[in-house]
């Protein structure tokens, strides 16, 4: 079992106005590609309940792109070397700094505005927040948010997986739109050869605060 420590997969720390967010993910992944062809190319691939909802998935795919790109994979929905099915799944729970007996906790709030945090196969899951410091009342007032992303690669024209990934992280922090982004980024570290086993992938978000 994860210490209360390590499970604390979002940390956030403030010097003056500067904030300085570290998403942990742990990581698996599972390749099958030796070397990358030059300018390879890849278009996303749809499973039927992803289909459901165009701007939800386009909102998603958005989030990956970046993370592809970063890795020598252009997109190019006319002519793709690899398809890249991707994945999203956040669930709230209470939270493990809940007091049992109802008292709230004093401390810092979750950065992040109420609102949509994307798609999960074509489903929404929604959460809310608060910003700065404040009262942590007893559930479901302060929600610990659990996250995984995938990503499936496969080689055309023989539609064989040749590379698979997910990273999980969990954490009080509802900002989903921020986290994904950079979980999809951490998932795809050292491809196309990654390291054997699960591993833990710290990546900072930069952002300021006034």
């Amino acid at each position: 079992m994860k210490s209360l420590l390590a499970a604390l997969a979002v940390t956030v720390s403030l010097t003056g106005c500067a904030t300085r967010w570290v998403v942990d993910s742990d990581v698996r992944s599972f390749s099958e590609i030796g070397t990358v062809p030059a300018d390879a190319t890849y278009r996303f691939e749809r499973l039927p309940s992803q289909q459901y909802d165009e701007a939800a998935q386009l909102r998603l795919e958005a989030m990956a792109g970046p993370a592809l790109e970063g890795v020598g994979l252009r997109r190019d929905d006319a002519a793709p070397h690899y398809t890249a099915q991707i994945g999203a799944r956040v669930t709230a729970e209470a939270s493990m700094w809940v007091d049992p007996y109802g008292s709230p906790w004093w401390g810092p709030g979750p950065w992040g505005a109420p609102g949509p945090w994307g798609p999960y196969h074509g489903g929404w899951g929604y959460g809310s927040g608060w910003s700065g410091p404040g009262w942590w009342g007893p559930p479901p007032y302060n929600p610990w948010y659990s996250r995984e992303v995938s990503i499936v690669l496969r080689e055309l024209p023989s539609n064989r997986v040749v590379y698979e990934t997910r990273a999980r992280n969990d954490g009080p922090y509802n900002d989903s739109g921020a986290i994904l982004p950079v979980m999809f980024q951490a998932a795809l570290q050292g491809f196309p050869n990654p390291p054997k086993g699960e591993r833990r992938v710290n990546l900072e978000i930069p952002t300021t605060r006034n």
